[in-house]
C-alpha cells in the first residue's frame, strides 16, 4: 500500500488585537470570495511557520510574530489528492494594514463575523481559530455532499 499522497500545503492566520478585533480579508477570487483570514499557499522547502509569516505580511503588509498553531482544515479533492490548511493566531505584530490584489484588509469586531459575507464554510472554519476544544476541521464528500466534521 502507497502511503504518499499529493498534498497542497496553505495557511490561515487569525491576527487579533486585546480589544476583540480580527482582522479580516475580504477575498475577491472567483472560486474563493467573501470574508475570511489572510493566508495563502506553502512554498515548496519553506517552513509552515515562515509561510504564515510571510502569506500574512503580503495580504496585509503586517508583519506578525509568534503564530500559533491552533488546529488544521482539511479535505480530499476528487483527484484524491489532499487539500491542508495550518490554522495559526496570534495578536503579535507591527506595521500599517495594506489591502492587496487579493482583497480588501480591515479590523473588525469578532463579534460581527457571524452578520457578514463569510466565505463558504468560514462559520465552521472559526470554531478551529476559537474553540480550544477543536482542533480538526476534516470535510468529507459521503452521499453526493460535503459534511464537516469538527474533532
Amino acid at each position: 500500500m502507497d502511503r504518499q499522497e499529493k498534498v497542497t500545503l496553505t495557511n490561515l492566520c487569525m491576527v487579533y488585537d486585546d480589544f476583540g478585533n480580527v482582522l479580516i480579508e475580504n477575498r475577491v477570487s472567483k472560486s474563493y470570495s467573501g470574508i475570511t483570514f489572510p493566508g495563502g499557499h506553502v512554498n515548496v522547502g519553506e517552513s509552515f511557520v515562515d509561510s504564515v509569516i510571510r502569506e500574512v505580511f503580503e495580504e496585509t503588509g503586517l508583519t506578525i510574530k509568534n503564530p500559533i498553531l491552533c488546529g488544521i482544515k482539511h479535505w480530499t479533492n476528487e483527484d484524491q489528492s489532499r487539500y491542508i490548511v495550518f490554522c495559526y493566531k496570534t495578536k503579535y505584530f507591527n506595521g500599517t494594514i495594506t489591502s492587496s490584489h487579493e482583497g480588501e484588509i480591515k479590523w473588525v469586531n469578532i463579534n460581527d463575523l457571524s452578520q457578514m459575507n463569510l466565505v463558504h464554510d468560514m462559520q465552521e472554519t472559526l470554531k478551529v481559530f476559537l474553540d480550544d476544544k477543536v482542533q480538526e476541521y476534516h470535510g468529507v464528500y459521503l452521499n453526493d455532499k460535503w459534511n464537516i466534521l469538527l474533532k
